[in-house]
């Protein structure tokens, strides 16, 4: 066995403190995208236990009057994706027009959307329990 060299110790010592310095830094200032040197929000934080847990979906409307769940098998879109550029939808809602071309794509011969909604369905949690009741709320709504 061999054994490092002075100048070896010291590069692996400054690689360490340098990392370990990262870490620190990225505990106390860090965000999501300085993963994994900042925390990864999702799994170091917990939500209100009497608050409301949110879960988001897309929906459309089409020519017949039917709801229609929009989903990444009928259109090609990820719900991630769409909440991802949520705030972007609800300043500018004609944007979900697209979201309506890639359903007439990926359904050929479905009727076409008229309509197309990002709604956010609030369920209710007390205790750290779901209650069973919940609140719908249209927060982007595209209208051809």
């Amino acid at each position: 066995m061999t054994e490092l060299t002075t100048a070896g110790r010291r590069v692996r010592v400054l690689a360490t403190l340098a990392v370990f310095g990262l870490l620190l830094a990225g505990t106390f200032w860090g965000q999501d995208d300085d993963f994994p040197f900042g925390p990864f929000r999702m799994y170091s934080t917990a939500p209100d236990p009497n608050g409301a847990a949110k879960d988001t979906r897309v929906e459309g409307v089409d020519e017949t009057g039917a709801v229609v769940a929009i989903t990444e098998a009928n259109s090609g879109i990820r719900r991630a994706e769409i909440e991802g550029q949520q705030a972007a939808y609800q300043e500018d809602p004609s944007r979900m027009s697209r979201i309506a071309e890639a359903y007439a794509q990926h359904t050929p011969g479905a009727p076409a959307l008229r309509e197309v909604r990002i709604v956010v369905r609030w369920h209710e949690i007390k205790d750290a329990r779901p209650t069973g009741r919940s609140t719908d709320e249209v927060i982007a709504d595209w209208v051809r």
